[in-house]
């Protein structure tokens, strides 16, 4: 098992969840935050610390979100790793309950 940052994360990349990390899991794009599932131990803290519920195991991601299984593993290849909280992006209140912004992940 490892855990999964979904779709609620693009444009709001709210950070809470890389503080409580303890192996450094967490990769930062310019606007979402994947997990790479190689160092992801699975420990579920970084769960509640995400203000807008993206982040779920594995084998809890919803039915419409399991392209995100692949695409965490995929940008966890190419991004660095973040270590430390980081501000959210300045219109990420804005973007918290937009649904569909599949297409406005940023590469």
């Amino acid at each position: 098992m490892t855990f999964v940052v979904t779709e609620a994360c693009i444009h709001c990349k709210y950070t809470d969840c890389v503080d409580v990390c303890p192996v450094d899991a967490f990769r930062e794009g310019p606007n979402f935050l994947a997990i790479d599932p190689d160092d992801c131990i699975d420990c579920a803290v970084c769960v509640p610390e995400c203000p807008v519920s993206a982040i779920f195991a594995d084998e809890d991601v919803p039915a419409d979100q399991q392209d995100f299984i692949p695409l965490n593993a995929e940008l966890a290849r190419q991004w660095p790793t973040i270590t430390k909280t980081n501000g959210a992006l300045p219109d990420a209140e804005d973007w918290r309950e937009v649904t569909g912004k599949r297409a406005e992940l940023k590469r």
